[in-house]
């Protein structure tokens, strides 16, 4: 084991996969010369050449579309967005093309790419650069979307989704790429759709995934102290959703609160919250709790981001709100 940083256990992903296989490249904004805008691909242009990682133009529509096309010809291309914000520039072919080329081609061509890079807020970078579209792209069949909380699940998700022959959403933070942990010097792969209980607990069902797993993790640990044993439950993967896990956990502790960095509306909590109900009504001893953001842009202001972003209280109250304690 040793210590690594999230963005130098995605730069390994890539990597080992590249070694493996030449039909893997990345190609993105700032990937080569400037080693990443996050250092996520420190290192790789030395190893790999200038033509299998390919700093493109500020264009995410076109290289968007040059990665279908590859993908399409025998190819497996890594496609980083600076911020998923700029993603939006490309989604025609995120949606349009890669998610559906294998459908309308009745099965002659699939589409392996991964389109990764950092999702949600950061800090104070205004409205359009602080916005969380897991499930825009988990509303898309022919997607696989994975949001890791960690460098470890991040790095076995990353290598599993690169060889995966379906298009993949790779949702990273940019909170997170300095965050350190010890990753096991063997490979290891971790399987796409499989949640993970990082706190087992009997009174009540926590669920989140991305970097909001540390309010998660944080608010079971603090009301441990209290008495109060919270189950917590790290998505990994958005879609496929791996409602089995979801569903043993609540019919157990009979009780369910869902934290999610993003919007209400349609949000992956909303998912969650109609798939127990349907499933697992008859186990709830209490309505189901959804702990988002409020239904408005992120703002730039320090002091009102605070105000919009979740809370570790606010996580511990509608917690205490779902067991009827005050």
């Amino acid at each position: 084991m040793a210590e690594y940083t999230f963005r130098e256990v995605i730069a390994q992903a890539m990597s080992e996969e590249m070694r493996k296989d030449e039909s893997i490249y990345l190609m993105g904004e700032e990937v080569a010369e400037y080693n990443g805008a996050y250092k996520a691909s420190k290192g790789m242009l030395d190893e790999f050449g200038a033509k299998r990682v390919i700093d493109t133009p500020i264009a995410e529509l076109g290289f968007a579309g040059i990665s279908v096309g590859a993908a399409m010809n025998g190819n497996r291309p890594i496609v980083e967005f600076m911020t998923f914000n700029f993603s939006l520039v490309g989604i025609d072919q995120i949606i349009n093309n890669a998610a559906k080329i294998r459908q309308m081609s009745g099965g002659q061509w699939n589409c392996p790419i991964v389109f990764r890079g950092p999702t949600a807020s950061a800090g104070q970078l205004g409205a359009t650069h602080s916005q969380a579209f897991e499930s825009w792209y988990a509303n898309c069949p022919g997607l696989k979307v994975i949001v890791p909380s960690n460098p470890y699940d991040a790095k076995g998700l990353l290598k599993t989704a690169i060889q995966d022959n379906d298009p993949v959403i790779f949702m990273e933070s940019e909170q997170m790429y300095g965050d350190k942990m010890e990753i096991p010097e063997e490979e290891y792969y971790i399987p796409i759709g499989k949640a993970d209980i990082k706190k087992e607990g009997t009174d009540v069902t926590l669920v989140s995934f991305g970097k909001i797993m540390k309010l998660a993790i944080q608010a079971a640990e603090d009301l441990a102290k209290e008495g109060i044993s919270v189950e917590v439950i790290d998505l990994r993967t958005v879609r496929p959703l791996d409602y089995d896990t979801v569903l043993a956990s609540v019919k157990k502790t009979n009780r369910l609160v869902v934290l999610e960095e993003a919007w209400p509306f349609g949000s992956v909590a909303s998912e969650i919250t109609y798939m127990v109900q349907q499933k697992a009504f008859d186990y709830l001893d209490a309505p189901i709790k959804r702990i988002t953001t409020p239904d408005a842009p992120a703002p730039y202001s320090a002091a009102l981001f605070a105000e919009w972003f979740p809370k570790l209280e606010k996580v511990k109250e509608e917690i205490k709100k779902a067991m009827y304690v005050k």
